[in-house]
């Protein structure tokens, strides 16, 4: 397993546009992920028209985290034993149904905040299901040799299409004359948006999994426990594991830093501002379309290396006195390393777990690397921020992501010399 980890990707086949399949999954999750940018961005500004409460919008945001840290490792279980096509067909199903209530609350005037809340928990639990189906489907609908890029597009579509959505929400916003208006038209969007994702996958014909597998129900625990065992006793998935924890651990609050930096520090103005918080996600799309390049011409394991020094030197360079291009162009760096280090990782995990393992083991590593992530954004956000300052934060952010350069430099040198 370690010669696969450092091993250069020499694999040549033809071109991701031509599987018919996968362009039927990737369309829907382009025009999923508008509907959800757009739904995302009204509902803050809805509940803050509605409420006039930061913490109520706050609240949203919780909820819409809260679903990985309840739910992913039985919805993993359930992932492996169920039909993974039909999974991600019913949850874009789901979430059509609830988020189109929304804009039928408002009219029959009957919508109050609860209702959003719980359509919020509810599309993000959906969202758990679908996002777990799919990381576990794709090397059924994808050759091994275009997992790379696969992910790649995935990650590009998640932190690109967001660029656009963001902007193309507030023009909405501005055309429907009131923030509440135009959220019910995002609203709208999204749900019709799930509508046609629901669509292209069932007109996807290769099967999503080798064999469904009929279990017991009550072998729920132990199949959780199956994914978990997997996880820790592959020592290098359980390294990528760790490594991912710390960097997500250090990076959840970067660009809530990054904002209190700019606009306290630096005294920006809107237009810095936003393109600022832009380059994060410009940065994404550019390392999406590098990543399979470098995978095919660089071992795995020194990539890795390379990425994580990339995100360090990236906080570092922000923590600086610099000028806004600077601080641009660092985010637009720390975006881009972030995705070489993400597309041979997920590659090399999809790779070496098998097709019956998928939905138990991603859901194992997903609740440990996304878990920790409410917890950095505590302890960055919540108690160190304000206090510290956002130059002392991103500091220690950077230095903490140079300690785990130099720990995977030592870990992948180890294997080398095996």
């Amino acid at each position: 397993m370690s010669s696969s980890l450092l091993k250069t990707g020499q694999e040549r086949s033809r071109s991701l546009w031509r599987n018919k399949d996968f362009l039927l999954l990737f369309g829907g999750q382009v025009v999923s992920t508008m509907g959800t940018t757009l739904s995302q961005f009204a509902t803050i500004l809805l509940m803050l028209a509605l409420t006039n409460s930061a913490s109520a919008a706050g609240i949203v945001e919780t909820l819409t985290l809260l679903p990985y840290l309840l739910f992913s490792l039985p919805v993993g279980a359930f992932v492996d034993r169920w039909n993974r096509k039909l999974v991600m067909i019913v949850a874009d199903l789901v979430r059509w149904f609830v988020l189109g209530l929304v804009p039928l609350l408002y009219v029959t005037g009957t919508l109050e905040v609860v209702h959003l809340y719980i359509v919020v928990f509810v599309a993000a639990a959906a969202g758990v299901f679908f996002s777990l189906a799919q990381i576990s489907a794709l090397p059924r609908l994808v050759d091994s040799a275009h997992l790379a890029r696969a992910y790649s597009l995935s990650e590009m579509t998640e932190n690109g299409v967001p660029l656009l959505g963001k902007n193309l929400g507030s023009l909405l916003i501005r055309l429907a004359g009131t923030p509440v208006v135009g959220a019910m038209l995002a609203f709208l969007f999204d749900s019709i948006s799930y509508l046609l994702s629901a669509l292209s996958l069932g007109c996807i014909r290769r099967p999503f999994q080798s064999k469904v597998e009929v279990r017991p129900l009550r072998s729920v625990w132990r199949d959780m426990l199956e994914g978990l065992r997997f996880l820790f006793t592959e020592r290098i998935l359980l390294a990528l594991a760790l490594l991912t924890m710390l960097i997500n651990f250090l990076l959840v609050s970067s660009d809530l830093a990054v904002i209190v930096l700019s606009e306290r520090d630096l005294h920006l103005d809107v237009l810095w501002l936003g393109l600022i918080v832009s380059a994060n996600g410009i940065g994404v799309v550019l390392g999406g379309w590098a990543a399979p390049w470098f995978q095919r011409r660089y071992r795995t394991g020194w990539l890795l290396v390379g990425a994580i020094a990339g995100m360090a030197c990236s906080l570092l360079l922000a923590a600086l006195p610099v000028h806004p291009v600077i601080l641009f162009l660092a985010r637009m760096l720390c975006g881009a390393m972030w995705t070489l280090y993400a597309v041979p990782m997920v590659a090399y995990r999809l790779t070496v777990i098998p097709d019956g393992l998928q939905g138990r083991v991603n859901s194992a590593f997903r609740f440990l690397t996304f878990g920790i992530e409410p917890v950095g954004a505590l302890i960055w956000g919540g108690l160190l921020l304000e206090p510290l300052g956002a130059r002392p934060v991103l500091l220690c952010m950077g230095i903490g992501l140079f300690m785990v350069f130099l720990t995977a430099l030592v870990g992948v040198y180890r294997l080398r010399r095996r």
